[in-house]
């Protein structure tokens, strides 16, 4: 189910996600048609504009907020012109699972998109490594954050990106086994608590969010 004000762009994610293999069970325009396309459809995966009518400020988020609470079965991933921390702390503060929020710009790249929207659609979090970014300058000096190195911030914007430590040690070209250090590093200065093992990764992102 896509939410998209904009008519040239609803229509052009419509095609894209058709054409990557997606049934797009609905497009509309705006948070109060999108509610009730969602109680209709009972889509998987909802894709929202943060801004839509009638304000254009936060009508998109709070109807994503509304479908979590409502529908918690159907993911969501909400697309921002810029980034807004406050959304996507507000996002991220219940249930973290099916949930992600991206830089509408991030659609240009079909296949990191297209991988994104599977990831949260099957439980995952996706997280805009922009996002990430300014909440580590912001956050940098507040403890514990400040206690991560700069390869743990590297590990944690890549966590933030739904990737596991297979595609971490990739995309930092190091050993998995070095990311697993990095990653126990990260869990035991946040002091996130071993029984959480199953979340942890979503929790050390909101750790940031939340600084």
């Amino acid at each position: 189910m896509i939410a998209e004000d904009s008519v040239l762009l609803r229509e052009g994610i419509s095609r894209l996600l058709t054409e990557a293999g997606f049934e797009v069970t609905g497009a509309v325009g705006d948070g109060e048609e999108l509610l009730r396309a969602v109680g209709v459809a009972q889509p998987e995966i909802v894709v929202a504009d943060v801004r839509m009518p009638p304000t254009h400020t936060d009508e998109g988020l709070k109807a994503a907020l509304v479908i979590r609470s409502r529908w918690p079965g159907v993911a969501v991933l909400v697309l921002s012109q810029y980034v807004e921390e406050r959304y996507a702390t507000e996002l991220l503060a219940g249930e973290t699972r099916g949930v992600g929020y991206l830089l509408k710009d991030r659609v240009a790249d079909v296949d990191s998109f297209v991988e994104a929207l599977h990831r949260v659609r099957t439980g995952g979090t996706a997280l805009d490594p922009e996002v990430v970014s300014q909440i580590f300058a912001r956050s940098r000096r507040a403890a514990p954050l400040a206690q991560l190195t700069p390869r743990e911030r590297e590990v944690i914007g890549l966590m933030a990106e739904g990737r596991s430590n297979a595609g971490i040690a990739e995309a930092l070209i190091v050993r998995e086994g070095a990311v697993e250090k990095h990653v126990t590093s990260i869990f035991a200065k946040l002091a996130l608590p071993a029984g959480a093992t199953d979340h942890r990764r979503v929790l050390a992102v909101l750790r940031h969010l939340e600084g």
